[in-house]
């Protein structure tokens, strides 16, 4: 089930994704605590929400296509040189690790560059993982209005002088859901699948 799609861009991307990784960690660091404990300075902490988006086909898709379900939601972008699929193969892992109680799991992968991931390019992109898992795009403002939603940050960070010569600094975190759709726990995106699956155990008891 493991893969490492994705297009590969100009060396300096690298350069720029390691940033990238930093500033996610920092703000992983900054913000995990507050996660966890549910207070923030004017009372509990909301993450998650309504969203609609597309799915690859280019139906429309909200938050409420999941109820049922746990989700174990990822924003990032299919250009992603490193970060998105080494944590994408870790979920894939971890969902193999987890056997029969996979099924009640759906991964989304929600992407923060829709300039370049069209329906058709987070379908294939997704499907490389394995077939539980659902890439959604959207146009900029419902991507926005997605990625407020679960307090996640993006932006682009130019590497050259093309419109395509660019790559996304964000956050890196995994979110799961309840299948209410109610926010329930960060996860982890630097874990190995054995300890990803081993939190969602724990996590959905």
């Amino acid at each position: 089930m493991n893969a490492t799609p994705g297009p590969k861009g100009p060396p300096n991307r690298i350069l720029y994704a390691t940033m990238g990784v930093l500033l996610a960690v920092l703000l992983i660091g900054a913000g995990g605590f507050l996660w966890l404990s549910g207070n923030g300075a004017n009372g509990p902490i909301s993450i998650g929400g309504p969203f609609t988006l597309q799915d690859g086909n280019g139906k429309t898709v909200t938050d409420r296509d999941f109820r049922g379900k746990y989700m174990l939601v990822y924003f990032g972008y299919t250009f992603c040189p490193d970060v998105c699929p080494t944590t994408l193969n870790a979920v894939a892992d971890a969902m193999d690790k987890l056997g029969p109680a996979a099924g009640r799991i759906r991964p989304l992968f929600i992407s923060v560059d829709p300039k370049r991931d069209t329906p058709a390019v987070v379908k294939q992109y997704a499907a490389a993982f394995g077939p539980e898992f659902t890439g959604l795009t959207g146009t900029p403002q419902e991507i926005a209005a997605a990625a407020k939603e679960y307090r996640v940050y993006y932006a682009d960070h130019p590497t050259g002088p093309g419109t395509d010569d660019y790559s996304v600094d964000h956050s890196s975190v995994l979110y799961l859901m309840g299948p209410d759709g109610r926010f329930i726990a960060p996860v982890r995106a630097d874990q190995s699948g054995d300890q990803i699956a081993a939190n969602l155990k724990k996590l959905m008891g």
